[in-house]
């Protein structure tokens, strides 16, 4: 991590990715440790998570880590963590069918939710232009939510395309990010096939696994 983690005091993280099932739900795991062993109460944010059966199962885990790091946590819901919550595993505006997704009830949430923290992980769905609203998407949540973002990429062959385009996409919105490697597709070619490039145009790369 470049920046310091007393940098983020009083912030939000806004922790997003290159596509679905790169990680998220770990990186937020991995975040939420950081920072606790860093001494700042760490808090955990899902506004939407789609896929439910009978419980959120990713806000549901990462709730319960919280509460076991910070114990202001203990003073809020589950539902507080996972305002939204769709049955069909899609993205939040079709998962969502008849449900308005009230932006104004989420900043809410985040502003109810940051108030029992130092610093306050968000975790998105999918990636950055999984549609939220017909014209309002991840990526912007993130500025809708003063945050920053922990842009989460692949180890896979193709993950040079990907973590180009999002990242082109961050700095067309103006968002501050970094954006942290998770090895495990490809691992043993990534060293090979991926990382010459990367480390030649990034300079210094950051890896979850190193957290």
């Amino acid at each position: 991590m470049k920046k310091d983690a007393n940098y983020y005091i009083n912030k939000s993280i806004f922790v997003t990715a290159t596509n679905t099932d790169v990680g998220k739900t770990y990186a937020c795991e991995k975040f939420l440790k950081y920072f606790a062993k860093a001494g700042l109460r760490a808090g955990y944010f899902k506004p939407c998570e789609t896929g439910v059966i009978d419980k959120p199962l990713d806000g549901s885990k990462m709730f319960e880590l919280t509460k076991e790091l910070n114990k202001d946590f203990e003073n809020v819901t589950l539902n507080d963590v996972v305002p939204y919550q769709f049955r069909l595993p899609a993205a939040p505006y079709v998962a969502s069918k008849d449900t308005i997704i009230d932006i104004e009830f989420l900043k809410e949430k985040k502003k109810y939710l940051q108030s029992f923290c130092d610093i306050l992980i968000i975790e998105g769905a999918g990636g950055l232009m999984v549609p939220v609203k017909k014209d309002l998407f991840m990526i912007d949540l993130i500025n809708i939510f003063d945050s920053s973002a922990f842009l989460i990429t692949p180890s896979k062959l193709g993950c040079i395309n990907d973590t180009l385009l999002s990242c082109e996409a961050l700095k067309n919105k103006n968002i501050d990010f970094e954006f942290f490697i998770n090895l495990f597709q490809d691992i043993d070619t990534f060293d090979e096939v991926s990382k010459p490039f990367l480390i030649d145009y990034f300079g210094e790369l950051n890896f979850l696994q190193d957290l």
